[in-house]
């Protein structure tokens, strides 16, 4: 990794299929450990189940209050200064519970790529 400043850009947020608003802060080839993104998830919104492969990821929530599924955890309510940890391979998804936007970090290691991420909502191939 080389020394660097990474300034937020709200402008490169992009909607990701899984049901949520993703701006990437930091994931490149050349900081392999780590990749950070800030995601956004709407009021009434809740992702679609998922998991990453060989890739672990924590979720620090920022703003709004939801509802976390991980697999070999109850549901639990979620809010500002609460961090999810979730390991390879389990399910998971998040709620917005509240009427204003629901924002978290995700902080995945190794860093995330599209390769890591299996859709596993039911009635999809990979259920």
């Amino acid at each position: 990794m080389k020394a660097a400043v990474k300034h937020h850009a709200p402008q490169a947020e992009y909607y990701f299929d899984e049901g949520c608003y993703i701006t990437e802060l930091s994931n490149s080839a050349d900081d392999p450990g780590v990749s950070i993104a800030r995601a956004r998830v709407a009021p009434g919104v809740t992702t679609r189940w998922h998991y990453l492969l060989d890739t672990a990821e924590r979720y620090v929530l920022l703003a709004g209050s939801g509802r976390v599924e991980v697999e070999g955890v109850a549901a639990q309510p979620v809010g500002p200064g609460d961090t999810v940890l979730i390991p390879p391979g389990a399910r998971q998804r998040i709620a917005n519970t509240g009427e204003q936007d629901l924002v978290f970090l995700a902080v995945c290691s190794p860093r995330f790529t599209a390769a890591c991420y299996v859709d596993a909502e039911p009635g999809t191939a990979s259920d």
